[in-house]
């Protein structure tokens, strides 16, 4: 099967402890749990687009170390076609989450090998972009790496995705310029709002602006299309000139209803299912591909972990007939 999405990202070993409540500076408290498992931002995002059943392949750096090779070995297992650069002189990249009882969680991460991902590693791939409908990026890599992935993207016409999370204290206003869809959530919404639009909106208030003021907040922050996603709230999708299909400019998508266990990975799995959403032929509708993304993400929540709680997609088909 011919690749359809391109995610150059990050993988990153989770370590997750189950903890009542988040503990207070210089406490110690009793965990109820602990389990280890796949994660980082770019491999969560390709796990749940390959899960829709689309052809996808994964870039990324690891460590030549075990936890390297368990990635490499998860990722075939996965279906996903891994292309690693191996480096010798980082360790593979780590994660240390807290989940509370109400689902909510806290993550301490070392990025390690995903900081050292070369440009010119990328570039030896450009064949693979030539082939591909869909790049989607993140920012657990140098900057400069994402920066090449992004300019590849551009090169094939490929529709590129950034995911601008974590920001980056270095992201500058020409990436942006690189973008056709931008993810934040809300919090990474606010802080690119004051970067960059010197426009100072709290986390908590994101979701209830009026639907005018998030979208010429998004018309400032990026030519192309800017999917605002809101927990609870759904998402918020703005678009510039190109609506992909959509009759309007700016409307919301309601969030599914479910029961929140673990919400580690919830953001990634959008992003994934919404970069197969936009490398499908199903529909010509970016509406749809959002309202899938937004199932997939909520389903995700269910589970414990995060690539392993991405759903399939026949999974999501027998949820929401």
């Amino acid at each position: 099967m011919a690749t359809q999405v391109i995610v150059v990202g990050s993988y990153n070993q989770d370590h997750v402890w189950q903890v009542d409540r988040f503990p207070q500076p210089g406490e110690t408290r009793r965990g109820s749990g602990f389990r280890t498992g796949p994660g980082g931002k770019g491999f969560n995002q390709a796990v749940a687009c390959a899960r829709q059943d689309v052809a996808t392949v994964f870039i990324g750096a690891r460590g030549k170390d075990a936890l390297g090779e368990g990635a490499a070995a998860l990722a075939e297992r996965e279906g996903l076609m891994g292309c690693w650069q191996v480096r010798e002189d980082v360790p593979t990249g780590t994660a240390a989450i807290l989940v509370e009882a109400s689902g909510q969680n806290q993550i301490i991460v070392d990025l390690a090998a995903n900081e050292r991902l070369d440009p010119d590693f990328l570039r030896a791939q450009s064949t693979r972009f030539a082939d591909a409908r869909v790049l989607l990026v993140q920012l657990e890599n140098n900057l400069d790496a994402t920066r090449a992935a992004l300019e590849l993207g551009g090169e094939h016409n490929l529709t590129c995705v950034l995911n601008p999370a974590p920001v980056h204290p270095d992201l500058d206003a020409g990436l942006l310029g690189l973008v056709d869809v931008l993810t934040p959530n809300e919090s990474e919404f606010a802080q690119l709002c004051a970067r960059f639009l010197d426009a100072e909106v709290a986390t908590d208030d994101v979701a209830s602006l009026d639907d005018e003021r998030l979208h010429a907040l998004c018309r400032r922050l990026c030519n192309g299309s800017v999917v605002v996603t809101l927990g609870r709230h759904g998402s918020f999708v703005s678009h510039g000139a190109a609506r992909r299909g959509d009759e309007a400019d700016c409307y919301r998508v309601a969030a599914e209803t479910v029961t929140p266990v673990d919400t580690t990975g919830a953001g990634d799995a959008f992003c994934g299912a919404l970069a197969a959403g936009l490398a499908s032929t199903d529909s010509a509708r970016f509406a749809d591909a959002v309202r899938q993304a937004g199932r997939v993400a909520a389903m995700s929540t269910e589970r414990a972990g995060a690539a392993v709680a991405m759903p399939r997609r026949d999974e999501v088909a027998a949820r929401f007939r």
